[in-house]
């Protein structure tokens, strides 16, 4: 039997296997608004059998978009469009999730898709962006540092869109505290310089990310709730594994499920060198020294590599990005090539 095709329980939410599509930024929403693009774009991974589809980062706030283009569950009228997407996912077999983010001193910046780069200005669409402290990424614009006042703003903005997410059917909602987004901003000291309670020591800057996992439980009870952490900012004083582990616990004591572990994204001179499975070692830490269930990301694109993350209990579930991309019945080609039983839609099953 596939280690890869069993069956998942999570918070007593059953995926039907552990190939899993990661979340993908498309760049192509109207004020928030997801569209016919996401809907096709998310529901053709359900049909080819993909065990759990996360949405997007999908921003908690309009001042949390990474660029102009990004989607939101920050209004009702977003939280309606996403609800026949959210139905397209689940007829066709798959769990729905959706990246709840906040980007932070990332935000308001170009989307890939137009070919431009940096920070948008608001004469242009974008807006002012927050951090922790006033501390520009790159060429990026400089944010302005959070007051106690904004901070309770980001707990309350990702509480509300939880509950969006879970009223129009989300079942697994992943807080984004990786790739050096707002939460992430938070937690590491190289982007982290405040002198409060949510600046210095560990437990002062994990005490962000900690409040909002304790809000959106609280805010979604019958939600999955995962938190994506970057293992490590892959540059001398920043947030590393250790770190990863310790806080791991923490959200998990407030009410998270599942860690799904990335790396990479808060500094331009991080040093990373990408292959496949190059990450699976940071998950494998994470699930060994917490006991938590892990997932595990990044150029995980073999079938047989997948199984063997799963089947040597390196992770729990393995999340691809880009062989989606490529093939969007990926876990239908995956399962024949493990000897599986196909989730292949009635539809679909003469071709296998």
């Amino acid at each position: 039997m596939s280690a890869l095709f069993t069956p998942l329980s999570i918070r007593g939410i059953q995926t039907r296997n552990r190939l899993w599509v990661s979340p993908m930024c498309q760049y192509s929403a109207v004020d928030g608004v997801p569209n016919d693009w996401h809907h096709v774009h998310l529901a053709q991974f359900a049909a080819g059998g993909a065990g759990l589809v996360v949405a997007e980062a999908t921003a908690v706030s309009p001042e949390g978009r990474i660029s102009p283009q990004d989607v939101g569950l920050w209004t009702d009228e977003q939280a309606r469009a996403w609800e026949p997407i959210v139905a397209a996912i689940r007829a066709r077999g798959a769990v729905a999730g959706v990246q709840l983010s906040h980007a932070g001193r990332k935000a308001s910046t170009s989307a890939p898709l137009t070919g431009a780069r940096g920070t948008v200005s608001p004469a242009d669409g974008g807006w002012t962006t927050v951090a922790p402290s006033a501390l520009a990424y790159a060429d990026f614009a400089e944010p302005i540092a959070l007051d106690a006042a904004g901070i309770h703003r980001v707990v309350d903005d990702f509480a509300d869109a939880a509950r969006r997410a879970a009223a129009v059917g989300f079942e697994v909602l992943e807080l984004h505290a990786a790739h050096g987004y707002l939460l992430h901003q938070f937690l590491s000291p190289l982007t982290n310089h405040r002198d409060d309670e949510y600046g210095g020591s560990f437990e002062n800057r994990v005490r962000l990310l900690v409040r909002v996992t304790a809000a959106v439980r609280a805010a979604a009870p019958d939600a999955a709730v995962f938190v994506r952490f970057s293992a490590t900012d892959a540059a001398p004083g920043g947030w590393d594994v250790d770190d990863t582990v310790a806080a791991s616990r923490l959200v998990a004591d407030a009410g998270a499920d599942l860690i799904d572990v990335s790396s990479g994204g808060l500094v331009p001179h991080q040093h990373i060198v990408p292959g496949p499975g190059y990450q699976v070692g940071y998950a494998a830490t994470v699930r060994r020294e917490t006991g938590l269930p892990v997932s595990a990301v990044g150029m995980i694109d073999d079938p047989a590599q997948a199984e063997a993350v799963v089947a040597e209990g390196r992770a729990d579930a393995v999340m691809s990005a880009r062989e989606w991309l490529r093939d969007p019945h990926y876990a239908l080609r995956a399962a024949v090539a493990l000897g599986a039983d196909s989730p292949a839609p009635a539809q679909y099953l003469r071709a296998y």
